[in-house]
């Protein structure tokens, strides 16, 4: 048994006697009852534990709601138990027990545990003080207490506030085929366990920090002493997580890893990721500025890439939205974007004696705001706008309820003062404080509603530029056949866009993007994603297909979603074949420029095991 209670401080998971430590004893498996005072009602997050037992019930539904919020959050994987010990031998335990039965049956007959959401605004913890209070001067009967409690607590007054809530509202007006896009949308942008973990294994290597992999789970390492200059980071003036621990036994960037085998979750966020990241950057900074240069074999001239960073900010301050994006410069050329790892498609090289002229070139800056900025931040603003307008909607109907309700309330103590009824007089006065104070949460809210939706861009910097040159081998023989042909890629790219939309998906032409495939296809009515890569053959039957470094990695990380289109005789009657997961494939390293070389035949053939492959594979590449 362990517990949790308001004399100790916060302090790190390592650190006997604080409450991330008790914390991550309880989530270890090494104490299997936490027993705790109210200090647990925020602030710790234990969704590995599921059955909550409440005692000394508050009367404030807020801070009830805040002890269930600890169970009942993101990482849940159990229907949560929630047992609350009620005295029913007294008064305010018969009270709160048909209370919380009415609440009960309201959430029954809705079927939205929303219900238990929004309890504050139905019932304030004043409102419950003011009946009580009340009873104890004699000015009401027991059996009124009861009934003058559960009057405003009924089914329809939830309705009203539920639906208008803002996952309500999310749920009525986004329809099926915009859930489904945003969910295949999602599956395209999150970030993989397989990158994470690449990231953390160089990185530590990097800042000093030993990681061994365990080999009998995915992406999971057994973790040496954190170094001092990564604990120290903690002390920085910006720094706004909790400590680093001084060492991580075991670390994990799978979630389904990390569950049942004591390992510590690490996900951008986590203090000892952020650690790395910062560390990462700072060794980083001197090379950024002075810039890189590489060989490519897509391209015939010289060309410079201007790296990129900004941010869109609200009123308040808070970063709503970061990018990260490369613009392309050549002479006698429209500057055009880049995703930034389009780098991991060439081969670092030594800059010539002479630089060209693209070298010195001017950035492309009203191009780069007219042409990528400018829609972002409007497409921020838009969703902030539509965000807000449902946010807004359930604010005039809960906070003008409060003020309703404390104008009433005025407006009885003034008639209770005119009556001369006793302690009248302090009656409208905490009634008038309680209006103002309710009129001023609104204005308060409406405010920073305001401020939420004035939108700007912020810190946009240049923060590196790489010049990138022809490869000087890109007309040998062995060299030159690595080099797509436009046209027939052109034909493979029709026949792949065509095959997605006769089966009735929406289609996205990305591959001058440099993602790491071509399409990307979203099934409007499962929301199914495919992120396709598209190879054309001019032969009909036989020849190679070759994936990029780059190609090859999105394959490895995204293998539940990505496929391989192969379309061949491209000169006369195109033949598609579709791979799922083609990184499950034996592919072979080209030597010379780095690239992935395999056989039309062999794509025919059975994928090998995936399972009988490690993860490791892909990290150690």
């Amino acid at each position: 048994t362990g517990s949790i209670h308001g004399g100790m401080h916060s302090g790190r998971r390592d650190e006997p006697g604080t409450r991330l430590h008790a914390e991550q004893q309880f989530r270890d498996g090494d104490i299997q009852v936490l027993v705790a005072t109210e200090a647990a009602g925020e602030g710790i997050n234990l969704q590995y534990c599921h059955i909550l037992f409440n005692y000394d019930i508050p009367w404030n539904p807020n801070r009830l709601e805040q002890r269930m919020g600890r169970i009942h959050r993101y990482g849940q994987s159990e229907d949560c138990l929630i047992f609350n010990f009620v005295a029913t031998n007294t008064i305010e335990g018969r009270v709160l027990r048909r209370l919380l039965d009415r609440l009960q049956e309201i959430r029954d007959a809705l079927d939205d545990d929303a219900v238990f959401n929004v309890v504050g605004e139905v019932l304030p913890a004043a409102q419950i003080d003011r009946v009580f209070r009340a009873y104890y001067e004699g000015r009401l009967a027991e059996d009124e207490v009861g009934d003058r409690i559960l009057e405003g607590v009924d089914a329809q007054n939830f309705r009203e506030i539920c639906q208008t809530a803002l996952e309500g509202l999310a749920t009525r007006q986004l329809n099926l085929a915009m859930i489904a896009e945003r969910r295949a949308q999602a599956k395209a942008r999150r970030v993989v366990p397989e990158i994470v973990a690449r990231f953390m294994a160089k990185a530590a290597a990097q800042a000093g920090l030993r990681l061994d992999p365990v080999r009998t789970l995915p992406y999971t390492f057994d973790a040496g002493p954190t170094p001092l200059a990564l604990t120290r980071l903690a002390a920085e003036p910006d720094w706004k997580l909790p400590d680093i621990a001084a060492r991580y036994r075991r670390i994990t960037t799978d979630k389904d890893a990390a569950a049942g085998n004591r390992a510590e979750w690490i996900t951008p966020g986590h203090p000892l990721f952020e650690a790395l990241r910062r560390a990462a950057a700072s060794r980083a900074r001197d090379d950024f500025a002075s810039g890189a240069c590489f060989h490519s074999l897509h391209h015939n001239a010289p060309a410079r890439i201007d790296f990129y960073r900004s941010r869109v900010v609200d009123g308040r301050g808070i970063t709503v939205t970061e990018r990260l994006l490369g613009v392309e410069l050549a002479a006698g050329a429209e500057p055009r974007l880049v995703a930034p790892d389009t780098l991991g498609d060439m081969t670092p090289a030594v800059p010539p004696a002479s630089l060209p002229a693209v070298a010195a070139a001017d950035e492309a800056t009203a191009w780069l705001y007219g042409r990528a900025l400018a829609p972002w931040r409007d497409e921020a603003v838009a969703e902030r706008e539509s965000e807000i307008a449902r946010i807004r909607r359930h604010v005039e109907i809960a906070l003008t309820e409060v003020v309703r309700r404390a104008d009433d309330e005025v407006g009885r103590a003034h008639s209770a003062v005119q009556a001369q009824a006793a302690g009248a007089e302090g009656w409208l006065a905490q009634a008038e404080r309680r209006h103002a104070g309710a009129v001023a949460r609104r204005d308060r809210r409406e405010d920073e509603m305001e401020r939420q939706g004035h939108l700007t861009l912020q810190g946009v910097e240049r923060f590196a530029s790489v010049l990138v040159l022809p490869h000087p081998d890109a007309d040998e023989p062995d060299v030159a056949g690595l080099r797509p042909n436009p046209g027939t890629e052109a034909v493979a790219m029709r026949v792949a866009m065509e095959y997605e939309q006769a089966a009735g998906r929406v289609v996205e032409d990305v591959h001058e993007r440099n993602l790491g495939y071509d399409v990307c296809s979203t099934d409007p009515n499962t929301g199914e994603l495919r992120l396709i890569e598209v190879k054309g053959l001019a032969a009909p039957e036989g020849g190679d297909v070759l994936l990029t470094p780059n190609e090859r990695r999105v394959a490895e990380d995204r293998h539940d979603c990505y496929w391989l289109y192969v379309v061949t005789n491209c000169a006369a009657a195109p033949r598609l074949m579709t791979i799922p997961d083609p990184a499950a494939r034996p592919w072979r390293e080209v030597s010379k420029v780095q690239h992935y070389r395999l056989t039309v035949d062999a794509l025919t053939e059975p994928a090998s095991i995936r399972e009988g492959r490690s993860p490791y594979d892909s990290l150690e590449a």
